[in-house]
């Protein structure tokens, strides 16, 4: 059994990880960081959501987002495969907007299922570069639609899964479902790393 050293993602310090058999049969992802870093990550009580708001997830979101780390699409890679790697709808990514992915380099959503092994299909684009997070709850409840279909994309009579970053009013996950349930589609569920 070899011994790698690697550097915690979100704190530097070191990680000893054994490769063992039993990390190489199973679908067993290298951890990323520490035990200290995912002992601040909160569980969410909710089956929709992997964890809950809170100031280390602030941390996280602010680091990998708007610092542009998209090393840390890494950290829950684990815990995002052990969720999807049974599901049947085929799961859709919130979109960025094209100027705002450009700017930040690189689709955070995709980025974290690409990390986790877990194939996606993208159906929608953003229409507008205004984030949710800018505006108050009512004007999130009635805002024009935050998105269409992307040209020639094809919604099937089935089930679809919408995975987002957070979820907080829930405005842009029921904009994306009117869309693709508009188009088709049979059944639309949804599930967010992040419960808000």
């Amino acid at each position: 059994m070899n011994k790698i050293e690697t550097l915690c993602l979100l704190c530097s310090q070191p990680l000893q990880s054994a490769i063992s058999w039993k990390l190489l049969l199973t679908k067993q992802f290298q951890p990323t960081i520490c035990h200290r870093c995912s002992a601040r990550f909160e569980y969410s009580s909710t089956a929709t959501a992997l964890y809950q708001y809170n100031d280390a997830m602030k941390d996280y979101l602010h680091q990998y987002k708007f610092l542009q780390d998209v090393a840390l699409a890494k950290v829950f890679r684990q815990e995002l495969y052990a969720r999807f790697k049974h599901e049947k709808a085929t799961i859709i990514p919130i979109p960025m907007h094209p100027l705002k992915q450009r700017e930040r380099t690189f689709s955070h959503m995709e980025e974290l299922l690409k990390a986790a092994n877990i194939p996606f299909l993208q159906l929608l684009e953003k229409t507008t570069t205004e984030t949710q997070s800018s505006k108050n709850r009512e004007q999130r409840i009635h805002a024009a639609s935050l998105f269409r279909l992307m040209d020639g994309a094809h919604v099937e009579h089935k089930e679809y899964l919408l995975f987002d970053d957070i979820k907080t009013t829930g405005t842009t996950l029921q904009h994306a479902t009117e869309i693709l349930m508009n188009a088709g589609a049979r059944n639309i569920k949804s599930f967010t790393l992040i419960n808000g």
